[in-house]
């Protein structure tokens, strides 16, 4: 079995490094995906196969899992992980390997609030789907979100806000994303309990997102995939 493949199935099974044991026996001790893919990098490894081959067929086949019922929430997201640590090891050898990210995402907890467990399971389930994410934490101020856009050009803003005195700060962010012509460039992802569906459409947000694989399913459509 070549390193590539082993990479692929520590993927699958959700291994980060070593000490994971993986969903089935017999993984225990074993090399994991970290470390598999330095080994592979110091061995001169083809970075373009380590990424498609390796790591995105690893996640191509935990999203069937998933949506066959066979894995649950944990399993993916133990996945998804294990690819966002390993595409941070290779972030100096991309461009250098004509590897490009699928895109560029801000993700952010708006002003005021300090909840971000959901916010960081979406930006560890973009990571692994291969989009390049800039996390701006939590209780972000609008001037900061609107000047990394500016600064990072993304393709994609994610606002996430879990109080309904915080969520108000969405709608004021895209006014000043509308002011500084930002707007029709970025494309506005929002989460959070209070948020909704109709929430999206008032406040001119692109879309309304209940969860992690709502906003993959997003962003995998806007991309073309």
């Amino acid at each position: 079995m070549s390193i590539i493949e082993d990479i692929r199935n520590n993927v699958i099974q959700g291994r980060l490094d070593a000490e994971d044991e993986g969903f089935d026996e017999g993984w225990e001790d074993k090399p994991a995906t970290m470390e598999l893919v330095e080994q592979a990098i110091k061995e001169g490894g083809d970075i373009k196969k380590i990424v498609i081959e390796g790591l995105t067929a690893g996640m191509t086949e935990v999203g069937k899992r998933f949506e066959s019922g066979t894995y649950l929430i944990p399993d993916m997201l133990a996945s998804a992980e294990a690819v966002g640590a390993a595409m941070n090891i290779l972030a100096p050898h991309l461009e250098k390997a004509g590897v490009e990210s699928k895109g560029k995402f801000i993700i952010a907890t708006v002003a005021g609030d300090l909840h971000d467990i959901g916010k960081n399971i979406v930006a560890t389930m973009l990571k692994g789907a291969g989009l390049e994410v800039v996390d701006l934490g939590t209780d972000v101020k609008t001037e900061t979100i609107v000047e990394s856009v500016a600064q990072h050009k993304p393709m994609f803003l994610g606002l996430s806000a879990l109080l309904t005195t915080t969520m108000r700060e969405m709608e004021t962010i895209i006014i000043k994303l509308n002011e500084l012509s930002l707007r029709d460039d970025v494309k506005v992802l929002i989460g959070g309990a209070p948020t909704s569906e109709e929430f999206a459409k008032k406040i001119g947000a692109d879309n309304f997102c209940a969860d992690a694989f709502q906003a993959v399913a997003v962003v995998k459509e806007a991309l073309g995939e």
